[in-house]
């Protein structure tokens, strides 16, 4: 199965040094049945792209929570064996959970098929998105215009080749 686990280049960073992308039990985002209702598609590339959009909302809110951290959100696409992520039934109706799995297992860094983050240039609009999403979790029309206007961003795909590049670790 094909996961989405929201990070921060820090975390990422720490990962890297580990080796590891985190212990289970963690909150991760892929195609789930309630994605999929939702989502009302049934191509499997807009569904993981959903998943990876998901993903992305909650790098933001952990950038929200740790305001010394790159403002760049970090979403690490990683394949776990069928049975290692599963959604939590009882919460698979809440809006805010759509495509949330909770991966019981640890995850190899190795088993990483690609990291995607913000390009630099979408470090103002993820600043202010970070900044806005309190007020827009409380139903603030316009912190959610804000927060939307980081997803106007399109993260970059990187080779796992190029996370020590992006960790300030390459050479």
């Amino acid at each position: 199965m094909r996961v989405y686990v929201p990070l921060t280049l820090p975390a990422l960073a720490e990962a890297h040094k580990t080796g590891e992308l985190g212990t289970g039990p963690f909150v991760a985002y892929a195609v789930t049945p309630a994605l999929r209702e939702w989502y009302l598609s049934d191509d499997i590339e807009e569904l993981e792209y959903a998943a990876l959009s998901r993903a992305a909302l909650a790098s933001l809110r952990l950038l929200a929570a740790g305001p010394d951290a790159p403002r760049r959100r970090v979403v690490v696409a990683v394949d776990v064996p069928d049975g290692t992520a599963a959604a939590d039934p009882d919460r698979g109706l809440d809006p805010a959970a759509l495509g949330e799995v909770r991966v019981t297992a640890t995850v190899a860094l190795a088993r990483a098929a690609a990291v995607h983050v913000d390009s630099d240039d979408a470090d103002e609009d993820v600043t202010a998105a970070a900044g806005a999403l309190a007020a827009a979790d409380g139903g603030d029309d316009d912190a959610q215009f804000v927060v939307d206007g980081a997803e106007d961003h399109e993260l970059l795909w990187y080779a796992t080749q190029e996370i020590p590049n992006l960790v300030g670790q390459g050479g």
